[in-house]
């Protein structure tokens, strides 16, 4: 229909003048099916959607100051979604036919500023790696455009100062190093297979010409042998016979050998191992005596030395055991002899004032009695006489004697004590005798009162 305008699948319809707006745009964009056109009211124009291509040749610096003439080919199409249609429609409707060349210098500029920053080796290495580089840094640019890139490839690089053929000349010379070595080897190879071909050749030669020799040898010794039969046969019988006396007489040696090796050998042998056997035995034997007898001297050594030692230890033990008893002996001895001494001087010194007490005691009964004529009195001045001979017969027995005293001056005063009291006890004990054997007062008229004072002077002879 006039009126009808149906778009190309690769096409999109723009239709501007109309009502209706699709989202932001100005205008009505149409895609994939047919509307309607009103004339002088509205206006239809077509965008196409088709892929283009964009051939990119620019001489770029890399960060080492190096030019390449990089040459690219960019494929890239306006986007299917409204917003890319309308953006693409604002900037291209008119120039679609220039978009090439406007796309590709923004793929240029973008290209140039990235090699800017890679080195050679690196743009040679990663071509991928570069045109992603070139991809992402447009897309921005290229959204706004409503361009979609579908791919961009780095086609050739030409170096006009010869650094990428300088790059390439070391691997280049290894390679062809290695080529010109494998070459080399292939030749060696060669030779050798000619080489043995040719002695495997003249080896058959070898083989055939001795087969041949070794056919011809035959043929004169079958000739020879039926000229020889009957001579030949009987040297062969006799020389049958002569094979087997060797082998009787070989046999014949065998047996003797074996029989010398049973009877004889084997026995020196056993016989000889029991001799080397029985003496490593009496070594090892005589060895482990040794080894004991040393051990017991060693023992025995030792422990004399320990029981000489414990002798020696225990007799200086024992000497200062007695030295130190005979010094505590002595020094007890000469303690008990020094108070036996004291105890004995201390004895004598008490006797006496003991004699002199009773001496003065005796003269004052004696005198008394005297004086009133008392028998009874001189009596008692008799035993006083005595008294000093007792007093003395009683020291000689002790003195003839050991006595040890346990209290010290105490002790021997105690023992004085006793041996006086004795003496007074006999004193009393003759004196009452006397008393009782006396003649009664005499008829003159002796008064109680002298018998009083006989007591009286008794007195201080008792005390």
């Amino acid at each position: 229909m006039l009126f009808w305008h149906v778009p190309a699948p690769n096409e999109a319809l723009l239709i501007s003048g109309s009502r209706r707006r699709s989202q932001d745009t100005q205008f009505r964009i149409v895609t994939g099916h047919g509307c309607l056109v009103l004339p002088i009211k509205q206006k239809a124009r077509v965008l196409t959607l088709s892929l283009r291509e964009s051939e990119i040749v620019e001489e770029c610096v890399t960060t080492q100051g190096i030019r390449l003439n990089i040459r690219a080919v960019a494929a890239f199409k306006v986007g299917d979604d409204p917003v890319s249609i309308a953006n693409a429609a604002r900037r291209f409707l008119d120039e679609q036919d220039r978009m090439e060349e406007l796309v590709g210098r923004i793929f240029a500029g973008h290209l140039r500023s990235i090699i800017g920053s890679l080195t050679v080796e690196e743009i040679i290495r990663e071509r991928d790696k570069l045109a992603q580089e070139v991809k992402d840094g447009s897309h921005g640019e290229m959204e706004k455009l409503g361009i979609v890139v579908d791919s961009l490839l780095i086609q050739e690089i030409e170096d006009t100062t010869g650094y990428i053929n300088n790059i390439a000349a070391p691997h280049a010379a290894a390679i062809a190093s290695q080529a010109r070595i494998a070459a080399a080897k292939a030749d060696q190879e060669a030779t050798q297979r000619e080489q043995e071909a040719a002695a495997l050749k003249s080896e058959y030669v070898r083989d055939a010409a001795i087969k041949q020799a070794g056919f011809t040898a035959e043929i004169e010794e079958a000739k020879a042998k039926a000229g020889q039969a009957g001579p030949l046969a009987q040297a062969q019988s006799s020389q049958e016979v002569i094979a087997q006396q060797t082998l009787l007489a070989e046999r014949e040696a065998q047996l003797t050998e074996k029989q010398l090796e049973s009877q004889v050998r084997r026995p020196a042998d056993a016989e000889a191992y029991r001799q080397r056997t029985l003496a490593e035995a009496g070594r090892d034997t005589t060895k482990l005596e040794t080894e004991a007898e040393a051990f017991k001297q060693r023992a025995l050594a030792e422990a004399h030395r320990d029981t000489t030692k414990l002798q020696t230890e225990a007799e200086a033990f024992r000497q200062r055991g007695l030295a130190e008893a005979q010094a505590d002996a002595v020094k007890v001895e000469a303690q008990g002899e020094a108070a036996a001494k004291q105890a004995h001087a201390d004895a004598d010194a008490y006797s006496q004032r003991a004699i002199a007490a009773a001496d003065a005691d005796a003269l004052n009964a004696r005198a008394d009695a005297l004086n009133d004529g008392n028998q009874a009195l001189i009596a008692a001045n008799k035993l006083v006489d005595l008294l000093p001979a007792l007093v003395e017969a009683a020291s000689k027995g002790i003195a003839g004697s050991h006595l040890t005293v346990l209290n010290g001056t105490e002790g021997v005063n105690q023992a004085v004590a006793g041996i006086v009291g004795q003496g007074m006890a006999i004193y009393d004990t003759l004196r009452h005798s006397v008393a009782q054997e006396s003649p009664p007062p005499s008829s003159n008229g002796a008064k109680p009162a002298d018998a009083g004072a006989a007591g009286t002077a008794s007195t201080p002879a008792h005390e």
